[in-house]
């Protein structure tokens, strides 16, 4: 009887084992390829990093290509997620708008400078022309959700009348724009590391420069 409780339990505890070690290969896999870039990453030295032997990585993922694919989709699922999460106290419209927007941009700024999310970026850069479709894959899954929160969160904004602005797409593009437009000189293109005070900086002019064009109008008296 407890030989059978114990075959059960076994079986219960053999998927999550299994998602657990896929877990670990893709974000070894993740971290090689950022290292050395996919042309000059193998397997074998994949499966050092992730501690697992090299036929494991081919039950679990099949080929390099393969693991390359789903390395950078695991990667987008965590950075996207982060990006996400800095959006959600915009979710409701109360207080006021500068403080909530800088403080919003500041959390979109740490996770833009993440170094997870800068060598995904750079791989992207590096490996378009091999994987076209990766890459439309990835913006949709990474910079479009985030772009198509923000602009959720500004429309309801500008539906409270906290903001200005009859096309909350192109003012989601633009506060995008303010935010990590400075970031790629800033960080000499990933190299250097940009303290916290830096990020609050560029998030405050990001916020000055936005709040100019799609603070509230006012209204002329009669």
């Amino acid at each position: 009887m407890n030989g059978a409780k114990t075959s059960n339990a076994s079986r219960r505890e053999a998927p999550r084992g299994r998602i657990d070690k896929r877990q670990a290969i893709l974000e070894a896999a993740f971290r090689t390829f950022a290292r050395e870039g996919y042309g000059q990453s193998c397997v074998r030295e994949i499966a050092a990093e992730a501690g697992v032997a090299k036929p494991t990585i081919y039950n679990h993922l099949g080929d390099k290509e393969t693991l390359f694919r789903e390395a950078m989709l695991a990667a987008v699922g965590r950075t996207s997620g982060a990006g996400l999460a800095a959006l959600e106290q915009l979710r409701e419209p109360d207080g006021d708008v500068r403080p909530m927007l800088e403080e919003a941009g500041h959390r979109v700024l740490k996770n833009h400078c993440d170094p997870e999310s800068q060598a995904l970026r750079w791989l992207l850069n590096a490996e378009a022309a091999r994987f076209p479709d990766l890459l439309e894959t990835i913006q949709r899954e990474g910079a479009q959700r985030l772009h198509d929160a923000l602009a959720d969160r500004l429309a309801r904004f500008a539906l409270s009348g906290r903001l200005h602005t009859s096309d909350p797409d192109l003012a989601a593009e633009q506060f995008l724009a303010l935010l990590t437009g400075p970031m790629e000189l800033r960080t000499r293109l990933g190299t250097r590391k940009v303290s916290d005070a830096e990020l609050r900086t560029v998030g405050r002019a990001a916020v000055d420069t936005f709040l100019r064009a799609y603070a509230p109008r006012a209204v002329d008296a009669p």
